[in-house]
C-alpha cells in the first residue's frame, strides 16, 4: 500500500497533469540540496523515496576506481579495495552508497529551500505537458473562457492550461469580459520563462475560414473550396472561393440566402466586412475580381516569374481600387501572391507619351546656324554649356542674364535672332506645302505638267504608252492614274 506521502504526490500530479515520477524526482532533489547544506560537504549526495513507507533516504555517492592513482578527489571516488570493506560485491566501475542520516536535518530554511525546488520542477514539469500537449495543435480553433485581462493581453483558459492573446492578435472592433466564452486559434507555443506558453489569436485568418466551415455546409462537405484568404482584423478580410460542382455557386453558397450566412459570419466578427470572390486560375482573371469592388479597365502580367502585375482603373475608380489606407489592393496582392501596381488612365497615358518622347531622337542644332549671333555672343554662350538651338530656345531671359557678360541689350538680340531663325524654318515648311497642295488639288495632266516644270523639265504634251501601269489584275490603269502618281 502507498505511503500517505506519495498519495499527496499522485494527487498533484493528477491536478498538474504531470507524471508522478516527476513530482517524486523534485522531492528527492529537495532532500539532496538540504543534505549538502546540513553537512557542508562537496560529496555527492543521492535521495530516495520508499512508495510504501513513504520515508526518505540520503546517500553519499563515490565512484569506484581500481588503483589509487586514479582517485583524484577522496570525496568522490574510492578505490575498489577499500570499497570493497564496505561490500564484497562491488567493482570497478560500480557507485558505493554510504547512508547519511537526516534526521532533524530539515530545518525552518532547509524546508523552505526544498519547498522551492519542488515547486519549480513542477512548474517545469507543467510547462513541458503544456508545450507537448499544445505544440501539434498550431492553427487549431478552440473555445475558451476569458479568466483575466492583464494591461492589453487577455488570459484565456483553454482547458489544461492558460492561454494569452497579446494585443497585436486581437480585432480592435472586439472586447472581452471576464467569464465570456469566444473561439480563438492557436498561434504558436512557446517554451517561456514564466506564465502561459501557448499564444492565441483572433486576428488569424483561419478563424475566418473556420466560420465559413461552420456557417456553410457545402465548404464542410468539400463541395466548395476556400482557396486563399487574406485579411487584416477588425478592417476588412477577402476570401476565394471555388466550387468543385459546376451546378454550385461558390460565391452564393458562402453568401446565403438573403446573406444570412455571411452576416453571422459578420456578426462573431462584431462588423468587420468582408468580400466573397470568386477563384481563377488565370491571374489577370483573379486580379479583376480580387480588387472589387472597383472596375478594372485591364490587367497586364509584367513579370510573370517575378509575380508583377500592372492594373490601369479608370479615373474615377483608382481611389476606390486602391482604398482606404491602401487596404485593398494590399489585401488584393496578399490573395493573389502577386505584386500589383494601381496606375489610373491619365497615369498610363502620361507614361507611355513618356517613353515615346523618349523613343524619339532631339533634334541638336549647333547655334553657328542662326545667323545674327555674333562670334563674342557664340564664345560666351558656348563658355557657358549652350551649344544648340533648342537649348537656348529653352532658357529665360533672367537665365540668360546669369551668364557672364550677357546684357539685357544682347538677350534681346539673342531671342530675335532665335526668333527670325524659327521663323525661317516655318516659312521654308510652309513654300513646301504651298507647292504641293494645288498640284494635288488640280486635274492630273495639269498637277503632272506643273510637277514638271518646278523640276526644270520639260512635261510631256500627252502621256504615251510606255508609261503606262499595270494593276493587281493585270489590266492597264487609266493614264490620268500614272499623272498622279508622278505627282506624288
Amino acid at each position: 500500500m502507498a505511503s500517505e506521502l506519495y498519495n499527496i504526490i499522485e494527487g498533484v500530479s493528477r491536478e498538474k497533469g504531470i507524471d508522478p515520477q516527476i513530482v517524486v524526482s523534485a522531492v528527492e532533489d529537495a532532500i539532496v540540496m538540504a543534505t549538502r547544506k546540513h553537512y557542508k560537504s562537496q560529496e555527492n549526495f543521492r535521495a530516495k523515496l520508499d512508495k510504501e513507507s513513504g520515508k526518505i533516504s540520503a546517500y553519499a555517492v563515490k565512484a569506484v576506481v581500481e588503483t589509487p592513482e586514479q582517485v583524484e578527489d577522496p570525496n568522490l571516488q574510492i578505490t575498489v579495495e577499500d570499497a570493497r570493506r564496505v561490500d564484497p560485491n562491488l567493482e570497478v566501475g560500480g557507485e558505493l552508497l554510504t547512508p547519511k542520516p537526516i534526521d532533524g536535518i530539515l530545518g525552518r530554511i532547509a524546508a523552505q529551500l526544498a519547498k522551492q525546488v519542488i515547486f519549480q520542477k513542477v512548474r517545469e514539469a507543467e510547462r513541458d505537458t503544456v508545450y507537448n500537449e499544445y505544440i501539434g495543435r498550431v492553427g487549431e480553433i478552440v473555445n475558451a473562457t476569458v479568466k483575466r485581462v492583464e494591461g492589453p493581453d487577455v488570459i484565456f483558459d483553454i482547458g489544461k492550461a492558460e492561454a494569452r492573446m497579446p494585443r497585436k492578435e486581437q480585432s480592435r472592433l472586439e472586447s472581452f469580459a471576464v467569464g465570456e466564452r469566444v473561439r480563438v486559434v492557436i498561434a504558436r507555443v512557446e517554451r517561456a520563462s514564466k506564465g502561459p506558453g501557448v499564444v492565441v489569436s483572433r486576428a488569424a485568418p483561419e478563424l475566418v475560414q473556420h466560420l465559413f466551415q461552420t456557417e456553410v455546409p457545402e465548404i464542410y462537405d468539400g463541395t466548395v473550396v476556400i482557396r486563399a484568404t487574406a485579411r487584416e482584423a477588425g478592417e476588412r478580410t477577402k476570401i476565394a472561393v471555388m466550387s468543385k460542382d459546376k451546378d454550385v455557386d461558390a460565391v452564393g453558397a458562402c453568401v446565403g440566402m438573403k446573406g444570412m450566412r455571411v452576416q453571422s459570419i459578420i456578426r462573431e466578427l462584431r462588423g468587420e466586412k468582408i468580400d466573397i470572390i470568386e477563384y481563377h486560375e488565370d491571374a489577370v482573371t483573379f486580379a479583376e475580381k480580387a480588387l472589387q469592388p472597383a472596375k478594372v479597365s485591364r490587367v497586364t502580367v509584367v513579370d510573370s516569374a517575378e509575380k508583377h502585375l500592372e492594373v490601369v482603373v479608370d479615373d474615377s475608380q483608382l481611389s476606390l481600387a486602391i482604398g482606404k489606407k491602401g487596404q485593398n489592393v494590399r489585401l488584393a496582392a496578399k490573395l493573389l501572391g502577386w505584386k500589383i501596381d494601381i496606375k489610373s488612365e491619365e497615369e498610363k497615358r502620361q507614361e507611355v507619351e513618356l517613353q515615346m518622347a523618349a523613343m524619339v531622337p532631339q533634334a541638336t542644332t549647333p547655334l553657328e546656324n542662326v545667323p545674327g549671333l555674333g562670334e563674342g555672343v557664340l564664345e560666351k554662350l558656348t563658355a557657358a554649356g549652350v551649344t544648340t538651338v533648342e537649348a537656348l530656345a529653352d532658357m529665360t531671359p533672367e537665365q540668360l542674364e546669369a551668364i557672364e557678360g550677357i546684357g539685357p541689350k544682347t538677350v534681346e538680340k539673342i531671342s530675335l535672332a532665335v526668333n527670325n531663325y524659327f521663323a525661317s524654318l516655318e516659312a521654308a515648311e510652309g513654300g513646301i506645302s504651298d507647292e504641293v497642295t494645288p498640284a494635288t488639288e488640280a486635274a492630273p495632266e495639269e498637277a503632272s505638267a506643273e510637277a514638271a516644270v518646278d523640276a526644270g523639265e520639260a512635261a510631256p504634251a500627252e502621256p504615251t504608252g510606255e508609261t503606262e501601269s499595270v494593276s493587281n489584275e493585270g489590266e492597264p490603269v487609266p493614264d490620268e492614274g500614272t499623272a498622279q502618281k508622278t505627282t506624288e
